[in-house]
């Protein structure tokens, strides 16, 4: 791992963790595996590395090389699930140590370029400019999701930390997003969450007048927002009509939600 400032703030540095763990799933992977079907259809072991390669060049380009990063995105005109799919090609003639190192360089360079950003600036993204420390959650988001697919194609349990709490926060943020995708009015207010830490702590987030709630492990919000498990398999409440509607569409990232996951598709919970 390329060497971080020392100044790099907690949510930098969590992205450094989760990275690292990312890696750890497919390192020392036996090749083969690498072609293994995920539970995204369509998507091997392989597809995931690629498709979190290619996001984190994006990222890196746009916190260092804003002309770099618009004569990419200029691209994107089939929208960025399209894009990041059509991008999988730039990527598939590499062998596994290739791709590897590609993942590997794509990620230093850009955590090192978030981390460098001056404090108070943004940085352009594909809808609108960014803070780094959004960016860097964004990251996170693609992180566990894309992980969790990993994870569960290869039978691992996750061991899960605090630092969800970054990821928590981004799908609060983002919690329009899910009425986005398909077309729908979101409610005039946000919902309130309490959510349980893997430490205990309870976390809460949104307004905390309004009678629209939804409680449950941290993790579990997780993996609901980035889709990788149904609402039925999963610990959270919802009190209220729009709290409860919410749970099934509930997403993190633009764009169309994808299929998601069936309910009772995996046994057990993740940990």
């Amino acid at each position: 791992m390329t060497e971080i400032p020392k100044n790099a703030g907690p949510i930098i540095k969590g992205l450094i963790a989760d990275a690292a763990e990312f890696d750890e799933l497919v390192a020392g992977l036996p090749e083969q595996s690498w072609l293994l079907p995920t539970p995204a259809p369509g998507w091997t072991i392989r597809d995931q590395v690629a498709h979190v390669s290619f996001v984190f060049r994006l990222a890196g380009l746009a916190a260092a090389d804003t002309a770099a990063f618009q004569a990419a995105t200029a691209k994107l005109n089939g929208g960025f699930s399209a894009t990041v799919n059509a991008a999988l090609a730039d990527y598939a003639g590499h062998t596994v140590e290739e791709l590897s190192a590609r993942w590997r360089s794509e990620r230093d360079t850009a955590i090192r370029a978030l981390a460098t950003v001056p404090h108070g600036r943004t940085v352009p993204w594909l809808v609108d400019p960014l803070p780094p420390d959004v960016l860097a959650c964004a990251g996170m988001m693609e992180l566990f999701g894309h992980g969790q697919d990993i994870a569960d194609t290869l039978g691992i349990r996750r061991r899960r930390t605090d630092r969800l709490r970054y990821l928590a926060g981004f799908g609060v943020r983002t919690w329009e997003f899910g009425y986005q995708a398909r077309g729908l009015t979101p409610p005039e207010s946000g919902f309130h969450f309490e959510l349980i830490a893997p430490s205990g702590a309870v976390w809460e987030f949104g307004p905390d007048e309004t009678g629209q709630r939804i409680t449950g492990p941290v993790e579990d919000f997780c993996l609901l927002v980035t889709r990788r498990r149904h609402r039925d398999d999963l610990e959270l409440v919802a009190s209220g009509a729009d709290a409860d509607h919410w749970l099934d569409i509930a997403q993190a990232y633009r764009g169309p939600a994808g299929p998601g996951r069936e309910p009772g598709q995996f046994s057990g919970r993740p940990s």
